[in-house]
């Protein structure tokens, strides 16, 4: 596993939601009411949109696309159940720092085969 530092504990509240950058990718953080901390792609599985003017009620997480809701504590869409969850990344807190594992690196990509070399 290989986490990366999200933001500082100082970032978010019991009962908050805030979006981060790790990298080049976007990590909603949400701390439900009573609950833990849990990590997040920032995007929508439904409409793969950013989640950067959803709502929290403390509970649930509001797409603001299509009203979808999902689960603070484990992602699930509670308004369409047969519908994706929200996909859930690791979460450690080291310290004051709150650091998520986004998964393996995807390799760079290679030149399609017998395409010709740039110019």
């Amino acid at each position: 596993m290989s986490f990366l530092v999200v933001c500082p504990t100082s970032a978010i509240a019991e009962g908050g939601m805030g979006l981060f950058k790790a990298g080049k990718k976007s990590v909603l953080l949400v701390w439900p009411r009573g609950g833990e901390i849990k990590a997040f792609r920032g995007r929508c599985p439904h409409a793969d949109v950013p989640l950067d003017e959803a709502c929290f009620d403390g509970e649930t997480v509001l797409c603001p696309v299509h009203n979808w809701r999902f689960d603070a504590a484990n992602g699930a869409c509670v308004t369409h159940a047969a519908q994706k969850a929200l996909h859930a990344y690791p979460l450690r807190v080291v310290g004051d720092a709150i650091e998520v594992d986004l998964g393996p690196a995807r390799p760079a990509r290679n030149p399609a085969i017998g395409s010709a070399p740039p110019a």
